[in-house]
This record gives structure tokens, sequence and C-alpha cells, in this order.
């Protein structure tokens, strides 16, 4: 890992992390299909490996192999690692091994680690990734510490000890890979629908792990003192919570009075709501049956499942921002105001256009995936939609197709998921970080939209 900045000196920002990317997936694979990678000895094919490894890296929790009843705890291992690294990022992790083994980090290194967590400047780089190697690791044992007495009573010690730790690292990534199919293959957390402690610890981890290393740090320097935030952290923060209630308040009040939770009692209902209304945003856990879920309902967790989580966290999607940004513009418009504002500030146009793009390559890359694997596999468009949303959120809720997909089917749902943690813009960026840019101008003409 700390080779990844000597690869090419001439190589951009957006190129090394593109590399440390398929680097990593590629030598998980590799992991994936040795021997003992495997309950059965033989080793998982190619194709198997490389969808775990790729799904795994970029925290999707999407799988063609139920993560307990198929891998050995060497397996799960190395998906837990690569779960690691793909949460907080391969320029993150590579700072941090060059940080503790005592190395120089040059300027390259802190430009490249800029990009990586979304940073407005290459500035104390160095010591806000000591404090994000800190923190990750004091929040991940917090929550399986937490979880710790539950696993234990139903799996024993040394069994319940890893599924805690395992399920803390998982949550806080925000990748939805879990070990419940040893009780049923690809159940994910039913069988805690009505645990409140289980409940609470996964969805304040999901939740910690998908607002941003930038918004922790003005947490941690200003504390209750929001007027002190920057922008940004105000926005994510403000955000988030809009994107929590109106949902949980749509599933509780909506889908979860409906007779086919009937056997639910109202707190099972309000947790369920909650943790459906918290997961969608690229955790890719989920306590209910979403197949049970009325197409409406399946339609809001879509719309959840592209927004994801917010920039620099450990969560993919269209972030928090970008949703933000083009409503605050659209309030703009509809107020004929010449320029977009928040929370007193004046927010730049390169950056309305930045998140108009983004919307657009999601929203035509979500569309194009589903209609092409519906196509393929013959499946109904909304079940394939779900999928594809699901891939380049990098969420990893599925209605239960992933394993029966086709070599096709898969590489779609691949490239979506490699995008959708890597970032659109991030690989435009790199198509294109080397063309000439011109000073000049054409003339300007209006063209009437709308």
């Amino acid at each position: 890992m700390r080779h990844i900045f000597k690869i090419n000196r001439h190589l951009s920002s957006s190129q090394i992390i593109i590399m440390g990317f398929m680097l990593v997936i590629l030598t998980g694979s590799i992991l994936l299909m040795l021997p003992f990678s495997t309950k059965s000895g033989t080793g998982a094919s190619f194709a198997d490996a490389l969808f775990t490894a790729a799904s795994a890296t970029c925290v999707t929790g999407l799988v063609v192999q139920d993560t307990a009843a198929y891998w050995s705890v060497f397996g799960q291992a190395v998906i837990l690692i690569l779960i690691q690294i793909g949460g907080m990022g391969v320029v993150t992790i590579a700072v941090a091994i060059a940080v503790i083994s005592g190395r120089k980090i040059g300027l390259m290194q802190r430009s490249t680690m800029q990009e990586a967590i979304a940073a407005p400047s290459v500035g104390g780089i160095v010591r806000m990734t000591g404090f994000i190697l800190k923190a990750t690791i004091l929040i991940e044992l917090s929550g399986a510490l937490l979880m710790m007495p539950v696993f234990w009573k139903d799996f024993r010690f040394l069994k319940g000890t890893w599924y805690a730790l395992f399920h803390s690292i998982s949550a806080f990534c925000n990748a939805g890979f879990d070990l419940m199919g040893s009780r049923e293959e690809f159940s994910s957390l039913t069988a805690y629908s009505g645990n409140g402690l289980i409940n609470a610890v996964v969805i304040g981890l999901i939740i910690i792990g998908g607002i941003g290393f930038l918004t922790w740090d003005d947490i941690r320097w200003n504390g209750i003192h929001l007027k002190r935030y920057r922008m940004q952290s105000k926005v994510i923060l403000l955000t988030t919570v809009i994107l929590i209630v109106l949902p949980f308040l749509f599933f509780f009040f909506g889908e979860f009075k409906k007779n086919t939770w009937d056997g639910m009692t109202v707190g099972e209902r309000v947790w369920a709501a909650l943790f459906q209304a918290v997961t969608p945003r690229t955790a890719g856990f989920n306590t209910v049956d979403l197949s049970l879920f009325s197409e409406s309902g399946q339609v809001i967790i879509m719309i959840l499942m592209l927004i994801g989580g917010s920039p620099g966290s450990t969560a993919g999607g269209m972030k928090t921002t970008t949703i933000a940004v083009l409503f605050i513009n659209l309030v703009s418009v509809f107020r004929r105001k010449e320029d977009s504002e928040c929370f007193g500030r004046r927010i730049a146009e390169e950056t309305i256009k930045s998140a108009a793009v983004i919307l657009l390559m999601y929203l035509s890359l979500f569309l194009f995936g589903g209609i092409a694997i519906s196509c393929i596999e013959q499946l109904p468009i909304l079940t394939c939609l779900f999928e594809t949303a699901s891939a380049i959120g990098t969420v990893g809720l599925t209605l239960g197709i992933t394993s029966e997909l086709g070599t096709a089917s898969r590489l779609i749902l691949i490239s979506l998921m490699f995008l959708g943690r890597v970032g659109g813009l991030t690989l435009v960026f790199a198509a294109f970080s080397d063309k000439a840019r011109y000073l000049s101008k054409l003339p300007k003409e209006k063209i009437t939209v709308g």
C-alpha cells in the first residue's frame, strides 16, 4: 500500500485513486480464490471472487454467495479488510501507513489525500489523517463492545466477539455485509428487527460513518457551536436530518401501518421504520423483508440509495451535498435571485454545475443499467432498477435477484459499484486531466429551457 504513490509521478490524483481501488479489488479477488477462503476448501471462482471483492472494496454489500455460509473465517477476514480499506479510502489507508512508519508525506500525496477526503485545502491533511485513523478505531471498537453482549448470548464468546466486530466495521463503513447467514442465508439483520440495542448501535454507526470526516472535524473543534461550522458541515447535518425524518414518517405512517406488518408491535414498527429510513443511504442492512414493501416504498428506498451519504465519508452515492446544492439553486431560480445562497454564504457556480452533472450521470447510469439487466435477464424493470440503484449508490440492498444474475449483469453491477465508490467526476477527471485548457471563449447565445 505504501508504494501506491510511486506508481507514476505523472499520474493525477484522480488516476491514483482509481488505480488504488483497482489494485485492492484485484488483490482481494486473488485472496478469495484461495482454497482456504471458502468453507468447501475449493476456493471461489474468479467471477464470484471478483464480484465479492468489488462489492466489499466499494462498500456496497451486494453478494452472490452468502458471507457466513460460503466463506471461511479467513475469507470473511479478507472481506472485512477490504471493507475497512474501501470505507476509509485507499489513499487514506496509504497515508496512514506512511505516517505510522515515519515516512515523509510530500505535496503530491497531500494533494491526493485532499481529493480523497474532499478537504478544502492541503493544509492539515496529515493531522486530519491521524484524527480519522484514531476516530475510526475508537468508533468501531465502541460499536463492537456495545453489540457483544447480544451476540455472546446468541453465538457464544468467540463467535459472538467476531460477529460484533465484523458488523461494527461493516456498519461504520456503510458496507452492509453481514454474517447472519449462519441462521438463514441472505437474511441480513431481520432476526434483530425488534432488538433496540442492535438497531440503535447499527443506526448510529451508519450515520457517523456517512456524515464525512470533515464534519467530524467540525464537531470535534466546535462542539455545539453550530455557527462556527463550515457551510458544508451545516448543509450535511441539515440534509441528513431531513433525509432521516421524512422517510421515517413515510415508512411508519404509510408502509408499516398496512396489514402486511400486523405481527409487529408498535415499538418494532418504530425501529423498523427508523432503520429502513437510515440504511438505504449506502449502508445495505435491512431488518425486514423489502420485497414485501409496496412499489411506492421501494421507489422511496431507490431515491435514498441514489442520494447516498456525504462527501469524504465511508458512504457512496450522489452525496447529500449534491442534492442540497441543486435544491438551493432551485429555490434561487424560483425567487429570481442571481446567486444561490445558504447559511449566509454564496455557492460557487462551478459547484452547481458539478452537482447537475453528477445528478445526470447517476440517473443515466441507474436507468441504463436497470434497463440493460431487465432485457438480459428478462426480469421486472422495477426489480432491476432497485438493483442498479443499490449498486451505484454502493448500498447493497436487494429484492433477491443478485445471486441469480448472469455474467453480463454482474459486470454491469461491478462497474456501477466501482463508479459509485470512487465518484463519477473522479473518473471523468482521470480521463481528461491531461487535456489542454483553452482560455478563449466562444460567443454567448441564450437558449430557452423549460
